[in-house]
Formats: structure tokens, sequence, C-alpha cells
């Protein structure tokens, strides 16, 4: 019987929220067209705790244990290139690897928020083989790596529709996606929701909710049993959350921070428009939305909402698909073949 080949890169998988285990596979899937064999080493989720000093460091932990039993099964053949998905997942590392990352604790984890974190974060920063940031936003405030690959490599995560374009009517008014409500300003989408179905008394649209339960927003302080127009859908399998949005006309949202906006692009992927309020962070979806129509994005999320459904343009949805090649998979995989193997397997 053939051995199995070893594999000669490992993903330090943090995997703790959906979108962070979608950029995974889609980059596993990735350097696996380019030729190399992949594993993903994922991390186990710990306990909820109080604090984000607390959080990060239990995941940090969750993720060395990972990367350590990954490396032991490869002992006594070649050692894997290692690539750490989020720099809490390098912040323990076992051995030095590449760093992929949407965003930086220097940027998203202020004060005592990152007390230790960002300090240590630098150091592994410099250590690194190469940085992969997602976005060239992510790199700002980053040290230069000193390893032999050298500078970083921008590298998107791959974005495809979900299923080919079809004439059925999008009979869904709006969407939004309240995982981690409070940093995605559900608050301020729910009140522009409400006053904009006080001005269309007439109109049964709905706006969905997904991501997130009743209870579990209940818990963040925002409640939504009173609003007749507003369906809590929960958290959804991936497959139905994108139907979903292949229904949805307008996608919103109003992040206090955003650290890439992957949800968004799918979004726009799926033909839905995107009304956002302009989020500071390396917002990649925004500029996007921003020249797609510039009316749907801003601090009146009401007028912006009504604009959108009222007085759509024609043409958003294919303009949008032509904005979103260099985020497409053959984009990316193109990328991973040309650049990213080479550093990796140096």
């Amino acid at each position: 019987m053939a051995r199995e080949r070893p594999a000669e890169v490992v993903i330090v998988s943090l995997g703790s929220t959906a979108g962070l285990r979608r950029a995974d596979e889609e980059l596993a899937g990735s350097l696996e067209r380019a030729g190399a064999a992949v594993s993903l080493a994922r991390a186990q989720a710990p306990r909820q705790l109080r604090t984000m000093m607390l959080t990060d460091l239990a995941w940090a932990r969750a993720a060395r244990v990972a990367a350590v039993n990954a490396l032991a099964r490869h002992a006594g053949s070649r050692a894997p290139a290692l690539i750490y998905s989020t720099t809490t997942a390098a912040l323990l590392w076992p051995r030095p690897g590449a760093v992929r990352f949407d965003a930086l604790s220097a940027a998203n984890r202020p004060g005592r928020h990152g007390l230790w974190q960002r300090p240590l974060e630098r150091r592994r920063l410099r250590q690194a083989p190469a940085l992969l940031p997602w976005s060239e936003g992510a790199l700002e405030g980053a040290p230069s790596p000193c390893g032999p690959a050298g500078g970083a490599l921008v590298l998107p995560v791959a974005v495809e529709p979900s299923a080919a374009p079809s004439a059925r009517e999008r009979d869904i008014a709006a969407i939004t996606c309240a995982a981690n409500p409070v940093k995605k300003g559900l608050d301020v989408v729910l009140a522009a929701w409400r006053r904009l179905s006080a001005e269309q008394r007439s109109s049964g649209d709905e706006l969905l909710v997904a991501g997130a339960s009743s209870e579990e927003l209940a818990r963040a302080g925002i409640r939504t049993q009173d609003d007749e127009r507003v369906r809590v859908l929960g958290r959804l399998e991936a497959g139905e959350y994108r139907a979903l949005l292949r229904r949805a006309r307008v996608f919103v949202c109003a992040p206090r921070r955003e650290d890439y906006g992957l949800a968004q692009l799918e979004a726009l992927a799926d033909g839905c428009q995107l009304v956002s309020t302009a989020a500071p962070g390396p917002y990649a979806a925004l500029p996007i939305a921003r020249d797609l129509d510039p009316r749907l994005i801003g601090e009146d999320l009401a007028g912006a909402l009504a604009c959108a459904l009222m007085d759509p343009l024609p043409d958003y949805r294919e303009r949008a698909l032509l904005a979103l090649a260099p985020y497409s998979r053959e984009a990316i995989d193109r990328l991973v073949a040309q650049q990213l193997l080479a550093r990796l397997l140096a």
C-alpha cells in the first residue's frame, strides 16, 4: 500500500468565526490546486471567557496545541511549511511560520483589551518568514518580517457567487449578518429599518437577521421582539445563508469597525446591493460599494436603504461582479501558484 504523501504546508487554523474557517478552507483548496499537499490543523474552541485578553490567550494556546500536534505527525519527514491563520494563532507558536491575517491586534485590540497581545504580535510579525495580509489596509502599522522569504504578499480571500445567476425575483427586501452584533452595529441597522418602516407604512418588506438568535441578541442588549418587520433567523448553515443572499435585494450593515468585510463581499457576489456606513478599518468591500453606488454608503442608513429598495441602479449587480474579479477563485489560485508557494517552500 502506497504511503500517504506528507503535507508540505500546514495551515494552523484558529477558526474562531465562520469567516475565518471559510478563508482557511479556500486557501487550502488553492494550495492543493497549485500542487501542494496541505493539511488544516484546527484549534479546538476554548470555553467562553470574560475578557478579550483571556479569550485571546485561550485561543492562542489552542492554536499552539494544534500546531504541535501537526508537527508531531510529520516528525521524521521534511518539516512542513507553516501558515498561522490570524496573528492570535501565531502568538504562542512552537515554530515560526508565515502569518495570514485580516487585521492586527495593534488596530482592533485598543487599550487594556490588547495589553499583552500587541507587543508579542509585533515580535512574531518581525520573526515571521512572510506576512500574508488579506488586504493592503491590514498591513498598516505592521513591522517588516525578517525571514528569508521577506516582505508581505497581499492574499485576499476568494469570493465566488454561490450559484449561477437566476432570473428569479428577489423576494427578500434586506438581510444583515448579526454575528458579533455590537461590533457589526445591529442596533444602528435596526434603528434605520424602524425609521424606514415608519415612513413606508404600506410596505410589507422584512429585514432578515442571520447569525444570532433572539436570545443571543437580548444578551447583547438588542431587542427585536417588538419589530413586526424584523425576522431573526439565528445561526444558519453556509448554503442556507447564501441561498437567502441570492433572494435579497439589499445587504445592510453598520459596523463600528470592519477588519475585512467578507460577508459584504459574499453579498455583492450573490447580487445584493450593499448598504453600509463608512466604518473604520481595512474594510475591503467599502471602496467597491462606494464606486458601485455612493448613495448607499454613509451615516444616513435609512435614506440609503430607501434609495436601494426604491431606486436601484439597473446595472449594479453586473458591475459588482466585474469589481470582484480580483477576489475570484481563479485570481487567488494564480497568486498562490505563482508567488505564495515558492515563498512557503523556499
